[in-house]
């Protein structure tokens, strides 16, 4: 099944909240247990950038 443009744009909208939030807090504790402090702060600051621009491109605003 192939979704149309506007269908998957509707879905990443849907998404990509829930994904971020549930996924950042569960791989910083992880991260930061096998390899330590300072690379749990870099994937926090890494991926909650390109979560937030990812949101921004697929939001919904006029």
């Amino acid at each position: 099944m192939v979704l149309s443009p506007v269908a998957l744009k509707k879905a990443l909208v849907l998404i990509l909240p829930l994904a971020g939030s549930l996924s950042l807090p569960i791989a910083v504790p992880l991260l930061m247990r096998s390899a330590g402090i300072g690379a749990g702060v870099a994937l926090v600051l890494v991926v909650s950038c390109l979560w937030f621009a990812v949101m921004l491109r697929f939001s919904e605003m006029p």
